[in-house]
């Protein structure tokens, strides 16, 4: 190891950074700006449609292209973090997404308004994964899985948080507000950067590679892209079967091209170590159970037990708050060494698969049996989500942190919408077989209903969707959290016998 890498990297030394505690509230501060930035905006969509004159296509385009262009850049802006330093790429990161929420704070028309929140996603992609790359450098093996934790933690307080403070905003002020708050938050951020997180970065210094980023980020945006419009033309459309095929063939493209080349952006041969393959299929069934129970849960408070918008929003916060509690206060990380990684995983994964049978089985009469399910849930994805993330990043080289970061950013929103894709169709064909009406949506058809008791027969069936469709989730996470252990256990005993006959 070089003096240079060892001085960039104060957690190769054994002891951590000495501020890397106040370093990670700034991390996480920055985090937690870009997490609230989605989930305030769906609040401010009324006060959109009236003051900017914004039609339901303009809406969706402020909403994903934020998404899009963060989800297509998340491989790209971790491999240039690795090359030319996360310090700098977290300041920049920082600087765009300050100046793209000022941009949308001003904005006179909805054009300017989806332009900025693209630039936005620009800077959203660089934090994203230069902060749990920083977090990987400054911490040492005995605190990283804790600080993960915590980091971790920031992705549910922005998922609770957000609809609050933008109603609490909304109430005082006009919907630009939700875009200049971020400002403040940026610029102190930015100062603390600078003055606090030390510079870190691959000292080899491999060449950049240009076609392997061009590729997946048309690959993933093309993907991503097809999942965001599903729900909106129909999963068989050609509209989204073409964006998905081209996704998929560029994607493809990238796996050749990477193969290939000396100096690959994402080395393939990190597919070969089972501890990452094991980490990679949990991360992806967490989302997956994650997202699509969020998409279903949503729609059960709504249609099946009557509450408003809000008031469904309010009775989900258990989940994040479950998930914030438990790593606040460090359960998960404390598990972790007592358990193994494998057992944590499977232990999270269990948790989380019966969360989602409960909800299924005891929430169709009331909130009660969601609740316990909900807080089920929250302690699984506590317990789950770090190991992953730590077991993902561990299987990477750490002059490598800002791929792996980037890895793990993709496969979150690849298995959220993945959820939300696979579970909405269960629900969808369910309804459909149960009900005799052409009505695409449970609005639609109890509109079309001719009596109260055809009515009534309408919400049953869609409850009996949503509960199938809540275990064909409980029973995807619980086999894949078990595979994603046994993977994890098999590349233990591997290195174990590696270490003996060495």
């Amino acid at each position: 190891m070089t003096a240079t890498t060892a001085e960039s990297s104060p957690a190769a030394t054994g002891g951590g950074h000495p501020q890397r505690w106040l370093i990670l509230g700034v991390i996480c501060l920055a985090q937690l700006t870009v997490l609230l930035d989605n989930t305030v905006l769906n609040v401010a969509i009324p006060s959109l449609t009236r003051e900017l004159d914004a039609s339901t296509s303009d809406i969706q385009w402020m909403i994903n292209a934020y998404s899009l262009v963060q989800s297509g850049l998340l491989l790209t802006a971790g491999s240039a973090a690795d090359r030319y330093g996360r310090k700098k790429m977290l300041a920049a990161g920082l600087v765009l997404f300050g100046a793209g929420s000022l941009v949308a704070g001003m904005a006179g028309s909805t054009g300017q308004l989806i332009a900025a929140r693209a630039g936005m996603g620009v800077g959203g992609a660089l934090l994203m994964t230069t902060t749990l790359a920083v977090v990987v450098q400054i911490f040492d093996d005995t605190e990283r899985v804790r600080a993960i934790g915590l980091w971790a933690t920031v992705n549910s307080l922005g998922f609770a948080a957000g609809p609050l403070i933008g109603g609490a905003m909304l109430d005082h002020f006009w919907w630009g507000a939700i875009f200049l708050v971020n400002i403040p938050v940026a610029v102190i951020g930015l100062i603390a950067v600078i003055a606090l997180v030390p510079e870190s970065k691959n000292p080899l210094g491999d060449r950049p590679d240009l076609l392997g980023a061009l590729l997946s980020t048309i690959g993933m945006t093309g993907v991503v892209y097809a999942i965001i419009s599903g729900p909106q033309h129909g999963w068989t459309s050609a509209h989204v079967g073409v964006s998905a095929l081209v996704g998929a063939v560029v994607l493809a493209a990238f796996v050749v091209w990477e193969l290939r080349i000396p100096y690959p952006m994402l080395d393939m041969h990190f597919f070969r170590n089972q501890q990452f393959t094991g980490a990679v299929a949990g991360a992806i069934l967490v989302a997956f159970g994650m997202g699509g129970s969020l998409f279903l849960l949503t729609q059960h408070l709504q249609f099946v037990l009557g509450y408003g918008p809000l008031e469904a929003g309010l009775r989900t916060a258990p989940l994040a708050l479950t998930v914030v509690v438990l790593n606040l206060t460090g359960v998960g990380a404390r598990l972790l060494p007592k358990l193994g990684t494998p057992v944590t995983i499977a232990s999270g994964m269990t948790c989380l698969a019966a969360g989602l049978a409960a909800i299924a089985l005891l929430g169709g009469d009331g909130y009660g049996g969601m609740l316990f399910g909900l807080v089920v849930m929250g302690a699984g994805i506590a317990f789950a989500m770090p190991a992953m993330a730590n077991a993902i990043m561990g299987a990477i080289p750490p002059e490598k942190a800002g791929v792996g970061a980037g890895v793990n950013g993709t496969l979150a929103e690849f298995g959220n919408g993945l959820g939300v894709a696979v579970l909405g169709a269960v629900l969808n064909s369910r309804f459909a077989a149960l009900v005799s009406v052409s009505a695409a949506s449970l609005p639609a058809a109890l509109a079309a209903a001719g009596s109260g008791a055809e009515r009534r027969r309408i919400a049953d069936a869609f409850a009996s969707g949503l509960e199938t469709s809540q275990l064909v989730g409980a029973v995807a996470v619980l086999v894949g959290g078990l595979l994603a252990a046994a993977l994890l256990r098999r590349a233990e005993r591997a290195d174990s016998r590696v270490k003996a006959s060495a």
